[in-house]
């Protein structure tokens, strides 16, 4: 299996913290060797990087950490490969555009026949069952809605549908952005924590490590972090359960259909 993180915040906001945590488990305190990638929204644009080798020993995710780009939502990946060989295609997150925005999309878990799921205007360029999955559900949005629906919570009803149509087929946790929102879907383990004032320490499971936010933050920062399984070990984390949904906006947790 693969490790999700995710961050939505009101502000722009550097994960460096998080994904120091994050990379040691590709290849030091986990097993998810097999390349990892990470997604930062810039507006409507997005800067990315990949990477086939682990990322505990990998010099871009040294340089990403080290480098405080700051975003208001970001998402990555580090992968256990079990569909499709270890290379730069198949490195997670994937990114394609719906509705004039660019989304950004990774999975955790393995869909038995996803690709027998007839695609439309979307394509893989890999062969992993994620990048199909991910082709498969924005033609099923495209199809749906031909342009962007107004209202938000109808929208939201259809996506969290059409990720529990994927569950069936497997395991699908995963997180999708369309530059606005971050969502996520559980269908095994996925938590999240958010941090607001007043800004507390948080130390990391997986590197000896502590931050004291209140250090680094204003008293209007909100963010949320999103991960396969709690980072730090003196926070007070949500665990999802099974088939739940959920949205973030601007560090907020804003619905459950």
């Amino acid at each position: 299996m693969c490790e999700l993180l995710g961050m939505s915040a009101n502000v722009p906001t550097d994960i460096c913290f998080s994904l120091t945590g994050l990379v040691q488990r590709g290849g030091a305190t986990g097993p998810h060797r097999d390349g990892w990638g990470i997604a930062f929204y810039e507006g409507k644009g997005c800067r990315s990087f990949h990477d086939p080798a682990a990322s505990a020993d990998s010099p871009i995710a040294g340089l990403v950490r080290n480098y405080p780009i700051k975003s208001r939502i970001v998402i990555s990946h580090i992968r256990k490969a079990n569909r499709g060989r270890v290379c730069l295609e198949n490195t997670h997150p994937f990114s394609r555009e719906l509705w004039g925005q660019r989304w950004v999309f990774a999975h955790n878990g393995q869909l038995t026949g996803v690709k027998r799921r007839s695609l439309g205007f979307y394509r893989p360029i890999g062969t992993t069952d994620s990048e199909h999955a991910f082709c498969w559900l924005l033609q099923r949005l495209r199809r749906r809605f031909p342009q962007r629906p107004r209202s938000h919570s109808v929208m939201w009803h259809y996506l969290h549908g059409l990720s529990s149509d994927l569950d069936r087929l497997g395991v699908f946790n995963m997180l999708l952005s369309d530059s606005r929102h971050l969502f996520a879907y559980c269908s095994t383990s996925l938590s999240w924590v958010t941090r607001r004032a007043p800004f507390g320490k948080a130390t990391l499971i997986d590197a000896d490590l502590t931050v004291n936010f209140s250090e680094h933050t204003t008293p209007t920062d909100i963010v949320s972090v999103i991960a396969t399984r709690p980072l730090t070990a003196d926070e007070n984390w949500s665990i999802m359960q099974p088939g739940e949904f959920a949205v973030f906006r601007d560090g907020t947790r804003r619905s459950r259909p």
